[in-house]
């Protein structure tokens, strides 16, 4: 339930926009709204057709269902997010969107002196009058995706690709691992972290060296990196597996599906809140029971599953969203 009281295919043409894109911080004056505003800090761009995309399309949303003023910058360093948080805040923004774990200090920090202001750290587990954190339990949609890794990966085992060695992305690959060893008990998942959410080459590296070492099947926690993955998986002639957002038209003939969660979704949740006056301080849980994470398969490549692993699939999720199968968050 959620609770209130983060050449001309599609992979090649994101790649060649990641390349003229990197390093540049994408910022805006708010657009216009009714007075409500609402102000995201991401940590990489928003083409990277994964965790930030998504988090700009939330931000569009509550613009497009709220009415809201919005404005967004991309922010590198710790410094940066408190001076990101502090301009939206001191500029009387209502509500402040920090994309990902390590937005918590600088929220924490910046909070006190804005008490007009909430501020959300999505990915956190921090919160105080006017803080709160948004988790996405991502590892309901991996568990189900190693079940699927272990069943179409004809080397019994899987590459997992991650940017930074956050909790939030270790995770997702154990229940990538939990899941596959349902399915194949002595299954292995070998992951890696490539110290960077952009670094398309490091990603593409680390998924190289982990084909060379035997893996069937490449998953990525990695936002825009990842599409190194999808590269190296295509290279290669294996499937490989999106994460945050649906990631299958990327590389359609590549991807067979996607750990999705509905970051839009639920940035109107928490945004209709604020703007309610009904925000509490509070870590938020949104997983595969609310229907705001799910596994979202390829149709185009959908037929090379084995029909029986589908079922598989489709009852463990069904136990999961029961309460019958816990994946440990």
């Amino acid at each position: 339930m959620r609770v209130w009281a983060r050449s001309g295919s599609p992979l090649a043409l994101l790649l060649l926009l990641l390349t003229v894109l990197s390093g540049c911080s994408q910022t805006g004056p708010a657009e216009s709204g009714d007075g409500f505003k609402v102000g995201l800090v991401v940590p990489g761009p928003i083409s990277d057709g994964g965790w930030n995309a998504s988090a700009f399309e939330g931000l569009q949303r509550i613009r497009g269902d709220l009415g809201a003023e919005i404005s967004h910058v991309q922010a590198g360093t710790p410094l940066a997010f408190e001076a990101a948080f502090r301009d939206y805040a001191s500029r009387g923004f209502d509500l402040v969107i920090g994309h990902g774990f390590e937005f918590q200090d600088p929220a924490m920090k910046i909070a006190p002196s804005f008490p007009d202001t909430d501020f959300v750290v999505v990915s956190g587990d921090v919160f105080r009058q006017n803080v709160g954190s948004l988790r996405f339990q991502l590892s309901d949609a991996t568990y189900l995706a190693g079940m699927l890794a272990a069943g179409l990966s004809k080397t019994g085992k899987a590459g997992a690709v991650g940017g930074l060695q956050l909790p939030v992305i270790e995770e997702t690959f154990v229940a990538l691992r939990e899941g596959a060893q349902t399915e194949t008990p002595d299954f292995k998942v070998v992951s890696t972290y490539i110290g960077s959410f952009e670094d398309v080459a490091a990603a593409r590296a680390a998924a190289d060296a982990l084909v060379a070492q035997g893996a069937g099947i490449l998953f990525h926690n990695a936002d825009a990196a990842g599409l190194g993955v999808f590269e190296a998986a295509r290279v290669a002639g294996i499937f490989a597996i999106g994460s945050n957002r649906d990631q299958n038209a990327i590389a359609p003939d590549t991807v067979i599906a996607s750990a999705v969660a509905d970051i839009p979704e639920a940035f109107v949740h928490l945004a209709q809140a604020v703007k309610d006056g009904k925000f509490e301080g509070r870590v938020v849980v949104e997983d595969l029971a609310s229907g705001s994470v799910r596994l979202v398969l390829n149709p185009r490549l959908e037929s090379r599953i084995p029909p029986g692993l589908k079922e598989r699939i489709a009852r463990a999720e069904e136990e999961i969203r029961k309460g019958k199968l816990r994946v440990k968050p």
